[in-house]
């Protein structure tokens, strides 16, 4: 059985140190060959807009761009759709690679076997 994670990071600015562990985590499995989706809901989903991630600065952790960018390469990024509706952004407005789904996808990729969700 493959194990797999769902990341979902509820904070952006508003929470700085939240929403770079959740970037840190998605960003550490990876590098030790887990499968993960990392899903941008409340806040955090203005990182999906191009240029956000890199005006995000947090003293003595890892640039966020650069979490996201190697997420982007070798995981998942969903932002979440009535996140993305609330603050008028579309898929047009979303860095390349960068999905947006809803609830039903979280849950069916939360309920697969082998799947650990962690929600910050």
């Amino acid at each position: 059985m493959s194990r797999s994670m769902v990341i979902k990071v509820t904070a952006g600015e508003d929470a700085p140190e939240r929403c770079n562990q959740a970037f840190t985590v998605a960003a550490a499995a990876l590098a030790s060959g887990v499968e993960v989706s990392l899903w941008l809901t409340g806040e955090s989903a203005w990182f999906a807009v191009p240029g956000r991630a890199e005006d995000f600065a947090l003293p003595h952790a890892a640039p966020l761009a650069e979490l996201l960018a190697a997420v982007l390469t070798a995981g998942r990024v969903t932002v979440c759709t009535q996140c993305a509706a609330r603050r008028d952004l579309t898929q047009e407005d979303l860095i390349e690679g960068v999905r947006i789904a809803g609830a039903p996808t979280f849950v069916e990729e939360t309920l697969r076997e082998g799947a650990q969700a962690l929600v910050y």
